[in-house]
């Protein structure tokens, strides 16, 4: 790897205990900047804590992990401005080197304005904890716009979704993608969309589908529902689907909806009715569920509803198929002995009648 990677350039990192990292006397989270003190971050040269910290190995490592009780910060070279920045990010729990390389712009970013950031999602209820997984799924975050990009998210959030203020941490938990996507152009028009297919309910949106608000209109909403009607259902059916199992609109057509379609209708010999009984079919596995589970019960000459087929658990299903194959032996054993029955009383009643024949002939 080039010299010219900001991370990984590097000849080596310095590991960096947290204990050792200075914290803010007043927010008590890792200085990011001059904010938090008189000073900008200098790493500790002189200090009994420096001299602690001169005695620990200096490693070779590819890149930081953030899983690690350790942070590495790049040995001098580089400037401090940037050594700051990826030991806050590191501090906080976040991959430095995939975070630089998503987002390019958090590479000329000003300390202040990153630090703004943090601070804002602290005072929506954001916990120091949540930081690591938000800002490592989307680093777009870090070099936002407090009063242009994030005001609206939340704006949007309580206004429109009617989330209260004590929600706002689960919500952008479920989906740290809100935080980057614009009101107007995106979640607005998402929203009106989902409302007018008849997503009534918004907190059950915000809470248990957020996903759905970031997803395009016309590129992923539309075209899932089209490819429902295309198998041959109405639209209404179609809607109806997707309002019982919102997670239909998060799966591709081309990995999920085709393969698991043909293998229902090809394979199971199932109908499209089975499918609208049980749109919830689509979010099962084909390979480790679907599969294995219809391969048991036809090894086993039995057929199930497609809801009893795969929301049971290994266990239950295999005791339903004890069950099921003990109730068919003995229909089975009682249908031979009604079927015995029956050919005796035939036979009794053929009997009688060649008696009844013998005794009316004349001259008997």
């Amino acid at each position: 790897m080039g010299n010219n990677c900001l991370l990984h350039g590097a000849v080596g990192y310095m590991v960096i205990h947290p204990q050792f990292v200075p914290s803010c006397s007043n927010c008590n989270m890792p200085l990011l900047h001059s904010l938090c003190a008189s000073s900008s971050l200098i790493l500790p040269t002189t200090t009994a804590a420096a001299a602690q910290l001169a005695a620990k190995p200096s490693v070779l490592s590819p890149a930081p992990s953030s899983s690690s009780k350790d942070f590495a910060v790049p040995i001098p070279g580089l400037p401090t401005h940037v050594k700051e920045k990826i030991l806050s990010l590191e501090v906080m729990g976040v991959d430095a080197g995939r975070a630089l390389s998503l987002n390019p712009a958090l590479r000329t970013a000003s300390l202040d304005s990153v630090h703004s950031v943090i601070a804002y999602l602290l005072s929506k209820g954001i916990h120091h904890k949540d930081l690591g997984r938000i800002l490592g799924m989307c680093p777009r975050i870090l070099t936002s716009s407090v009063r242009a990009d994030l005001g609206p998210v939340f704006a949007f959030i309580s206004r429109d979704l009617g989330v209260p203020d004590s929600g706002f941490r689960r919500v952008i938990n479920k989906c740290p993608r809100l935080l980057a996507s614009s009101v107007g152009d995106q979640l607005k028009p998402a929203l009106d969309y989902l409302r007018r297919l008849g997503f009534t309910d918004t907190n059950a949106l915000a809470y248990h589908d957020p996903v759905l608000l970031v997803s395009s209109v016309e590129k992923t909403l539309i075209p899932k529902l089209q490819y429902l009607v295309g198998l041959g259902m109405s639209r209404e059916e179609a809607v109806g689907m997707v309002l019982r199992c919102p997670g239909l609109f998060t799966f591709s057509i081309d990995r999920n909806f085709k393969p698991k379609y043909e293998y229902l209708i090809g394979q199971m010999g199932r109908s499209l009715q089975d499918l609208k009984d049980f749109p919830q079919y689509f979010a099962f596995s084909l390979e480790k569920r679907i599969k294995r589970r219809h391969q048991e019960l036809r090894h086993s000459g039995l057929t199930l509803p497609l809801s009893t087929m795969l929301k049971s658990t290994d266990e239950e299903l295999k005791q339903g198929i004890e069950r099921l194959t003990e109730l068919n032996r003995e229909k089975k054993k009682k249908k031979k002995k009604a079927s015995h029955v029956a050919r005796q009383r035939v036979a009794l009643t053929e009997r009688h009648d060649k008696v009844a024949s013998l005794i009316g002939r004349p001259g008997s």
